[in-house]
């Protein structure tokens, strides 16, 4: 599918800081891109997005933020 065309949505708490990345369906893969820059989307099957979230609610990741 043109990425155009997917239905990108982004987290509420993205709204006005800048800090927006979007995800859509795509078949069966999850798209993913910087609002910002949307020529640039990676591809992720559920079961890596899935991956991901975890650790991410885990807080496996929070130490990339610097604070």
């Amino acid at each position: 599918m043109d990425e155009r065309e997917l239905k990108w949505i982004k987290a509420s708490s993205s709204y006005g800081s800048g800090a927006c990345i979007e995800v859509a369906p795509d078949g069966d893969l999850i798209a993913l891109r910087n609002s910002r820059n949307p020529g640039v989307v990676l591809h992720y099957t559920s079961d890596e997005l899935a991956a991901f979230l975890d650790g991410a609610k885990r807080g496996e990741f929070d130490h990339l933020l610097g604070e």
